[in-house]
C-alpha cells in the first residue's frame, strides 16, 4: 500500500523554523503536483500549500509568506520550510496530492509550537 512517509515534525519555540520532508515510494510514476496538510487538534485536515510540476506553488492566508514549499530532486518527494512559526501552527502535517487527494494518508509528522 502506497504511504507518503512524513517527518522533520518536533517541538519548537514560536518565532523558530522547522523543515519538513515527504517521501513517497513505490510508485511508478511521478506526482505532477504535490500539497502539504494540516490536521489541528479538534479541526477540519486543511490545505497548508501546494506545488506544480513547474513549481508555481500556492499557500494559505495563514502561511504565506512564513512557509515555502518546494519539491526534492528526487522523484516523488516534496518539503516544507516553516519560518516564524506561531502557537496556531501546533498540527499534525501530512503530505499528499494537490489540489486532491490522490494517496491514502501517511501517518504525519506533528509539529508543536509552544514556549
Amino acid at each position: 500500500q502506497v504511504q507518503p512517509v512524513e517527518s522533520g515534525g518536533g517541538l519548537v519555540q514560536p518565532g523558530g523554523s522547522l523543515r519538513l520532508s515527504c517521501a513517497v515510494s513505490g510508485l511508478i510514476f511521478s506526482i505532477n503536483t504535490m500539497g502539504w496538510y494540516r490536521q489541528a487538534p479538534g479541526k477540519q485536515r486543511e490545505l497548508v500549500a501546494g506545488i506544480t510540476s513547474s513549481g508555481t506553488s500556492d499557500y494559505a492566508d495563514s502561511v504565506r509568506g512564513r512557509f515555502t514549499i518546494s519539491r526534492g530532486n528526487t522523484k516523488n518527494m516534496v518539503y516544507l520550510q516553516m519560518n516564524n512559526l506561531k502557537p496556531e501552527d501546533t498540527a499534525v502535517y501530512y503530505c499528499n496530492g494537490y489540489p486532491s487527494v490522490i494517496l491514502n494518508w501517511g501517518q504525519g509528522t506533528q509539529v508543536t509550537v509552544s514556549s
